[in-house]
């Protein structure tokens, strides 16, 4: 069983008590893919200086964010970690010339328990963490991707899990509500986007930073990094898809792509 890779943009923690297409989205996500073995997820919340891989048996939910409403906090997605798997990522990564670090403590924060709730609210899949490095390239975390492959056809789900646009500048000045006026300048980035990953075309997404908009829709690359994770792991040569466009507050493109 080969599954796809995932970029899912995982929107405002909130996602998951509105009433929006994305939340509809990913509350059926997991009917059209076979069920994975484990679920393997690189966070735009997660930031180290190297890879490093969570090899929790139990993992924490984490709750990293604040001022949201209080059902939030009751969340609690108990999946199970995968110690063995987090071994087998630190060794393909050791094998590509990274060096990974484990971390026996890390939990799920909410760019991934937050869109994996809605798909797999069971919490039955064994699920774990692959940190970003925001000061390296798209380059860098394409060669991640590229270098985890080998796991599809085991089985394991790899998401990357962040947002095609992220100023959360721009929202928080604007005071927008869910379903505000798209802004122009994010509709230029998520449009461009949407062009280069059916196209194949990997120059010009390596090369992002030049697309319409783009520091305007992301003043720092966080939560746009995990995306070269998820392509990384596709198959060369062959073109990604998108599974869904929408717009949350005008200004957060809740796009998702899988490359197969």
């Amino acid at each position: 069983m080969t599954l796809p890779s995932l970029f899912l943009s995982h929107g405002s923690p909130g996602l998951i008590l509105e009433d929006c297409p994305a939340r509809d989205f990913l509350a059926g996500l997991a009917a059209g893919l076979p069920s994975p073995k484990a679920i393997l997820v690189a966070s735009a919340h997660w930031e180290t200086e190297r890879p490093t891989v969570a090899a929790t048996a139990r993992p924490e939910t984490i709750h990293d964010f604040f001022g949201f409403p209080r059902p939030l906090y009751d969340i609690h997605y108990a999946a199970p970690g995968a110690p063995a798997l987090a071994e087998r990522v630190g060794n393909l990564l050791l094998r590509a010339g990274f060096e990974p670090a484990l971390d026996p403590r890390r939990g799920l924060d909410h760019g991934a328990w937050a869109p994996l709730h809605l798909a797999w609210p069971k919490a039955e899949i064994p699920t774990l963490q692959l940190s970003i490095q925001s000061d390296l390239p798209a380059e860098h975390h394409l060669r991640l991707g590229a270098a985890l492959k080998p796991l599809r056809d085991e089985g394991v789900l790899i998401v990357g899990s962040g947002s095609a646009t992220h100023n959360l500048l721009a929202f928080r000045r604007s005071r927008l509500v869910l379903d505000s006026p798209v802004a122009p300048w994010a509709a230029a980035f998520a449009d461009w986007l949407a062009g280069c990953v059916p196209a194949g075309d990997r120059a010009a997404l390596l090369d992002w930073e030049a697309a319409p908009g783009a520091r305007e829709n992301h003043p720092s690359p966080e939560h746009f990094l995990p995306f070269f994770v998820a392509l990384g792991a596709g198959t060369p040569g062959l073109a990604g898809r998108a599974q869904h466009r929408s717009w949350t507050y005008g200004v957060l493109a809740m796009d998702a792509y899988a490359f197969d």
